[in-house]
């Protein structure tokens, strides 16, 4: 672009720089929420990992008593004890138990973006189960 007496300036416009910033906008509000959804998805591994070591826990405890427990802390593995400090993103339960059968279920916390009504469930056969954005 050039001025009056016909020099050429160097830069951008006004407008230039808004419709650049308006697009980068509309850009990360379209990508925001798909990020959002797949991290939240990504935690189910992590609820897989526990409760899967509390079913271990429970079927050695079926070994050693011939019946499932409802009370995780007669397991000798409790995901909810939190050496470390970490703040967690799951509460984790025995949700039924009778002599030959168990369900176990990771809740998400609903702090760190959870939504603290998603779960995900794992039975004495290994079944794999959730509800929310772990359906």
């Amino acid at each position: 672009m050039a001025d009056l007496n016909g020099h050429r300036r160097a830069g951008f416009t006004l407008l230039e720089l808004l419709i650049a910033v308006i697009v980068l906008v509309v850009l990360v509000g379209l990508a925001l929420p798909i990020f959002t959804n797949t991290a939240e998805r990504s935690r189910r591994a992590e609820a897989l990992n526990m409760l899967n070591a509390s079913r271990q826990a429970q079927l050695r405890f079926f070994i050693q008593n011939n019946t499932y427990t409802n009370n995780m802390a007669q397991l000798d593995f409790n995901p909810n004890a939190n050496p470390a400090g970490q703040t967690p993103h799951f509460t984790y339960g025995i949700t039924s138990a009778t002599a030959t059968t168990f369900t176990m279920t990771a809740t998400r916390n609903a702090t760190n973006g959870g939504d603290g009504v998603s779960t995900v469930t794992i039975n004495e056969a290994g079944n794999v189960g959730g509800t929310g954005v772990f359906a």
